[in-house]
């Protein structure tokens, strides 16, 4: 399913160039739930930010299925981004103003979809997160794990095939962080591939497969 060979990557500030990604190759298959680890600057977030489409890559072959990611307009990489791939963040990245119906029925709002189905769609995966009778809260008035809870609904909304989560339990407590874990596990079990960039073992051992960075390679898999 996704399919990644030889992907180097480097920024410059000023005159100083860093390469953060060195050549990596990497297969993951349709259904797998693989953790990405790695400690701080070994290009575990470069490599989250090229795998959703976020970031371009300087050399290399990056194909999702059999389609060839570089030479994507923007608006073709935000289309395939919209149909196949869902985000869930450290931060939750939930606005502060909208419940949690309407930060879960957010990505369908910008597909053009009409209130009342969106709303009845947001309120199907909230309700398969276990906080449908919390819809009208504000993000202020939830805990963190009902924060991350919304922000994994919002990621499913568009039935993605992938999910992407970065330290979706960095911000967590250790009870609750297995909590969002069983639940991205049982989301996994229901046919979702879905990758997690952590830095704690414990969540990683929980994977079916982890990929070690370092110094911006693939140390062992």
């Amino acid at each position: 399913m996704i399919q990644l060979t030889g992907i180097e990557k480097s920024y410059t500030t000023g005159a100083t160039s860093l390469k953060v990604l060195k050549g990596v190759d990497l297969n993951i298959k349709e259904g797998e739930l693989v953790s990405i680890m790695g400690s701080s600057g070994s290009g575990k977030s470069t490599l989250l930010n090229i795998l959703g489409i976020l970031d371009n890559y300087d050399s290399g072959d990056y194909r999702i299925d059999t389609q060839q990611i570089k030479g994507l307009s923007e608006t073709e990489a935000a289309r395939f981004r919209g149909q196949f791939i869902g985000f869930v963040f450290q931060s939750f990245n939930l606005i502060s103003f909208k419940n949690a119906m309407e930060n879960v029925a957010l990505p369908l709002y910008y597909k053009g979809v009409k209130k009342k189905e969106r709303n009845r769609r947001a309120l199907h995966y909230l309700e398969k997160v276990g906080l449908k009778e919390w819809a009208h809260h504000l993000p202020s008035e939830l805990s963190g794990g009902q924060k991350q809870r919304v922000a994994i609904a919002r990621a499913l909304i568009t039935e993605p095939r992938l999910i992407l989560a970065d330290e979706p339990t960095g911000a967590l407590d250790s009870k609750t962080s297995q909590e969002v874990m069983d639940l991205l596990k049982e989301i996994n079990k229901e046919g979702k591939t879905i990758v997690v960039v952590t830095h704690e073992r414990d969540i990683a051992e929980q994977t079916d497969r982890t990929i070690m960075l370092k110094d911006g390679m693939v140390l062992n898999d």
